[in-house]
C-alpha cells in the first residue's frame, strides 16, 4: 500500500493540512511538540480507526472544535487509487470509501495496513500488562474482522458484568449470567487467536532480532494465559465459579483481559535484565515482525510509520534496521534532525506549529 495524499482538519494541533506524497520515503522534520507525531497518528487511523497513542480517539479533536477529519489518497497493489475519509465526533466516528459510507468496520479492516515504530514502544517492555494487551489487540484486530468483533463483544460484556459487581447490594446470578454467556465464547475466541498470532509474530521477531543484534543474542516472545485450551463452556464455568471472589473485589478476575505478553532477551526477562539497547532492538524486531505478519495475512505491504526512532539508534543498529526493512514498503518517518541521506532519498517536510512545508534542504 502507498499513501499518496493526506488532508487533515482540526486534528490535534493541525488546523488544516493538505500534503502530496511521492516516492517511498517521507521525512517530517521539526522540534518536539510541533505536530509530527500527530500526522503519523492520523495516517495510522486508516488501518482500524484506532489511535496508536490513546485509547480514546476523541482526544484527537482540536480543542474547542466539534470534530476532526482526515482523508487519504491510498493505492493498494494492483488497484486504482481510492480516497478514504474518517470523521471523528464526540458522539462517534464515520468512515467513507470514496462516496460511500462504510456501515461496518469489518468491511474495512485489513485493507489498509500500517505499522508504527515509536520511541514509546519501550513501554511495551517496561510498562503495565494493559499496554501489551492493547498492542496485541490492535495488531490482531487490524487484520481480522472476526477478532475485532469478538474483542468488542467481550469488552462490552465485561464492562456490564463489572458494573453489576460494583453495584450496591450486588447482582443476581441471572443478571451476571447474561453477560457471562457473551464473555465466554468471545473470550475463548480471543485466547485462541492470540495464541496463534503471538506464535507467528514471535517466530518472525526472533529472526529479525538476530539481524539487528547478531547471533550472540536471542529474543523470545510468549503469550501468558491461564486459559489455554479452554473452550467456551469451560470458560463460562470459571466465570460462574468466580462470582463470589469477583463480587468481593468488584471486578472480574478471570478472562483474557488479565493475560500478558512476556519478552525475553538471552533467555532472561527483558524488563529486568536487558539493556536499553537490547530493549530497543527487541521492540524494533517486534514491529518488523508485525509488518511481515501483516503483509502475509493481508497480501498488502503495510506503510511503516517511524515516529522519532531512527535518531535514537547508534549507526550500526540504524544501518541494520534499515537493511531489515522491506525495500518496497513506504516509510513515513519523523525526527528533530536532518534525515540521514545515506539511508534513503527522502521527500522532506518542515513542521512547525501544526503546519507543513516542503523542505528541499
Amino acid at each position: 500500500m502507498l499513501v499518496r495524499g493526506v488532508t487533515l482538519q482540526d486534528f490535534r494541533n493541525i488546523a488544516a493540512a493538505e500534503l502530496a506524497l511521492s516516492g517511498l520515503r517521507q521525512y517530517f522534520r521539526g522540534a518536539n511538540g510541533q505536530g509530527k507525531s500527530n500526522l503519523l497518528e492520523a495516517v495510522g487511523l486508516v488501518t482500524a480507526l484506532r489511535s496508536f497513542r490513546t485509547a480514546d480517539t476523541r482526544s484527537v479533536i482540536s480543542l474547542g472544535r466539534e470534530e476532526a477529519a482526515a482523508a487519504f489518497t491510498l493505492e493498494r497493489e494492483g488497484e486504482p487509487a481510492e480516497r478514504v475519509a474518517v470523521r471523528i465526533r464526540r458522539t462517534g466516528k464515520e468512515l467513507w470509501h470514496g462516496q460511500s459510507r462504510v456501515a461496518r468496520l469489518a468491511e474495512h479492516v485489513g485493507r489498509y495496513p500500517t505499522v508504527v515504530f515509536s520511541s514509546q514502544d519501550l513501554q511495551l517492555v517496561r510498562g503495565a500488562p494493559a499496554l501489551r494487551r492493547r498492542w496485541l489487540d490492535m495488531a490482531l484486530a487490524s487484520m481480522d474482522p472476526g477478532y475485532l468483533a469478538a474483542l468488542q463483544a467481550y469488552a462490552r460484556a465485561l464492562a456490564g458484568r463489572n458494573s453489576l459487581l460494583r453495584r450496591p447490594g450486588g447482582a443476581s446470578p441471572q443478571e451476571l449470567s447474561a453477560f457471562e454467556r457473551v464473555m465466554a465464547p468471545a473470550g475463548s475466541a480471543l485466547v485462541s487467536a492470540r495464541i496463534a498470532g503471538v506464535g507467528q509474530i514471535a517466530s518472525l521477531a526472533s529472526g529479525f532480532y538476530l539481524r539487528l543484534s547478531g547471533p550472540a543474542e536471542t529474543m523470545a516472545l510468549r503469550y501468558e494465559t491461564s486459559l489455554q485450551g479452554l473452550g467456551s463452556e469451560e470458560l463460562l464455568a470459571r466465570l460462574e465459579s468466580g462470582r463470589q471472589a469477583d463480587s468481593r473485589s468488584g471486578a472480574t478476575l478471570t478472562g483474557p483481559h488479565r493475560d500478558d505478553l512476556a519478552f525475553e532477551v538471552g533467555g532472561a526477562p527483558a524488563r529486568d535484565f536487558a539493556s536499553e539497547g537490547q530493549q530497543r532492538s527487541a521492540m524494533l524486531a517486534l514491529r518488523l515482525a508485525q509488518a511481515e505478519w501483516s503483509r502475509a495475512r493481508s497480501g498488502v505491504r503495510p506503510v511503516l510509520l517511524a515516529d522519532d526512532v531512527l535518531g535514537e539508534l547508534d549507526p550500526g543498529r540504524r544501518a541494520r534496521f534499515w537493511a531489515a526493512l522491506d525495500p518496497a514498503a513506504q516509510v513515513i518517518a519523523t525526527g528533530t534532525a536532518e534525515p540521514d541521506g545515506a539511508l534513503a532519498q527522502w521527500q522532506v517536510f518542515a513542521v512547525a506549529a501544526g503546519r507543513f512545508a516542503p523542505d528541499p534542504a
